[in-house]
């Protein structure tokens, strides 16, 4: 043991020393736990009231939810359609159930992996892209497209530019019936019972309506009704006097489900 000895004066000195040691280590640790603690209180009260989010945002921003994939194709191309019957004269309705035999609402490899809607194959000249698939014969070429628009947009002119078609277009643009029936005859497609499941897309979910639009007509006199926030099938049948299921039948509605800004028709078409 080694023995320090010291005399009165620094004896007080050392003591004095320690004791100042000593409060300045207390004081720095509590300072910094009053500081820390008080930090994080404020945070908290600020990001409760500021940062939360109310239920009705969350909902508003919920996507449509359609009866099945052949609506939802329906909302998202008829537009497409549309624009298309004006440049090149083919009908929205005829475009519109071509798309959805031919990919299968859009669910199919070729429209899926190749934004081929209409089954295009290569054929001679073609300089785009090109996938592969199984038809009439196994691995034949189809048309790539960057973007489903083109796809649209090369249907209209594989028919309008080519000989065999011609006589589509001296067809009336709201017969649907004459155009799916010559499609057929002009060799579009080898499924003979191809013009009647055209017709049958076209009439289950009145895609003849689209084409009554461009044209400016009102479709044989009928009433339409655009859907609005709460509307139900239950309360439209109320108000035009027509039971739910004429209004399904009507509509090619499979579900009870409607979204806002859907078109239906509230009153029967007339009997041929």
């Amino acid at each position: 043991m080694i023995k320090i000895k010291l005399t009165g004066k620094y004896i007080i000195i050392f003591w004095m020393s320690l004791i100042l040691l000593s409060c300045g280590t207390n004081k720095k640790v509590i300072t910094k736990k009053s500081k820390n603690s008080t930090t994080k209180v404020e945070r908290k009260k600020k990001t409760s009231k500021k940062d939360e989010v109310p239920a009705e945002v969350i909902i508003k921003e919920t996507p449509e939810v359609y009866a099945n994939s052949t609506e939802e194709y329906i909302a998202i191309y008829s537009d497409i359609a549309q624009d298309e019957m004006r440049n090149y004269g083919v009908p929205a309705s005829i475009t519109l159930a071509q798309g959805i035999l031919e990919s299968g609402s859009g669910k199919g490899r070729l429209s899926s992996e190749a934004n081929n809607h209409f089954g295009i194959k290569c054929h001679s000249g073609w300089k785009g892209g090109t996938i592969y698939h199984d038809d009439d014969k196994a691995q034949e070429c189809f048309r790539r497209y960057k973007n489903s628009k083109y796809s649209f947009r090369d249907h209209s002119l594989f028919l309008k530019e080519r000989k065999r078609y011609s006589k589509l277009f001296l067809l009336q643009k709201d017969d649907y019936k004459g155009w799916a029936k010559e499609l057929r005859a002009a060799g579009y497609a080898t499924d003979r019972k191809y013009p009647q499941k055209l017709i049958s897309l076209i009439e289950r979910y009145q895609l003849h309506r689209f084409d009554s639009d461009v044209l400016g007509k009102d479709l044989n006199g009928n009433d339409k009704h655009t859907v609005g926030a709460g509307d139900t099938l239950y309360s439209l049948s109320k108000h035009y006097k027509i039971s739910i299921d004429e209004l399904k039948s009507l509509n090619g509605l499979e579900s009870d489900s409607l979204f806002v800004g859907q078109v239906l028709f509230v009153k029967p078409l007339p009997k041929d």
